[in-house]
């Protein structure tokens, strides 16, 4: 029936409300970041950025800290898998975060194929504890890089690109999304290796980990960076600001990581203090509406 009383209206806006409250919860620097988008795509990434942190969530060790077996973990993240690919077909969830996700997702085009990609990886952190480097860069396809396109797909709402500019953003894109996911496993290094009982970089052995391995990865990631930086100009202004601020705190993160002796990454957590995350946003918003348009 028609929603003549905005009841769906009024479940609509809890649902986004429910996951500003789970990113929130789980990342200050993401949640600063997002701030700086416009207001219609600032939802659409929390929403997309909300599914995923539940899904990291049944693998990272909150189902496991709640009595799950890794088998019983593994039936759950099938069954959300399913859910979440199912969802933009259905207008109405009793799950908050998945509603808002489904919305989300028909509005911006989401690939099914991105969604079945992350949650492969998904899987494999309950399956796999080491990687080569062609299971690594596997990996971080689809945990990071496909969470990067579909960013794209949100940001380009209502703003066409040719097919080449398309590309080239798609690269943009998956650049930044496997830097983001690369400082993520340098900085969580004791994390993963001391309680997760992973360790993602191929040949690194965290208890060992030299300078010039750190100074290896450092490295890689610049590269990311400065790719994904490359092609920041093509995108619209409605979401520039918040994309530059968040590749910014990351190459603030960077520095910090690359400043810090390799054997302290394998007893600290290394973060970057609140008034510096203030004055990267604020040189966010001065830079983006400067940057020369178009694709470099």
């Amino acid at each position: 029936m028609p929603d003549t009383h905005g009841y769906l209206r009024r479940f609509d806006d809890m649902s986004v409300t429910a996951t500003n409250k789970v990113i929130t919860s789980y990342s200050t620097s993401f949640t600063l970041a997002t701030r700086l988008l416009a207001p219609r795509v600032r939802a659409d990434i929390r929403n997309l950025y909300a599914m995923v942190r539940i899904a990291d969530e049944i693998v990272d060790g909150t189902a496991a800290a709640a009595g799950l077996s890794t088998a019983e973990c593994g039936e759950l993240l099938d069954a959300y898998e399913h859910a979440v690919l199912a969802a933009p077909d259905t207008r109405f969830h009793v799950d908050p975060v998945l509603h808002a996700y489904a919305g989300s997702a028909r509005r911006c085009g989401f690939d099914p194929e991105h969604v079945r990609a992350f949650f492969t990886s998904m899987r494999r952190d309950l399956q796999q504890s080491t990687y080569d480097p062609s299971s690594f860069d596997t990996y971080v396809y689809g945990s990071a890089e496909v969470i990067g396109l579909m960013c794209l797909s949100a940001f380009l709402v209502d703003h066409p690109v040719t097919d080449a500019e398309r590309a080239r953003l798609d690269h943009g894109a998956r650049s930044l999304g496997a830097a983001f996911q690369k400082i993520n496993f340098l900085r969580d290094l004791a994390e993963d290796s001391d309680v997760l009982g992973r360790s993602y970089f191929p040949g690194v052995e965290p208890t060992a980990f030299t300078e010039e391995e750190k100074a290896g990865l450092i490295a890689d990631i610049r590269v990311d960076l400065a790719d994904a930086e490359a092609v920041m100009g093509a995108l619209p202004l409605t979401a520039r600001a918040g994309v530059l601020a968040a590749t910014y705190l990351f190459a603030e993160l960077t520095d910090r990581l690359e400043a810090t002796p390799a054997a302290e990454l394998t007893t600290r957590r290394v973060s970057v203090p609140r008034r510096t995350k203030a004055a990267i946003l604020a040189r966010a918003v001065t830079t983006a509406p400067r940057m020369k348009a178009g694709l470099t």
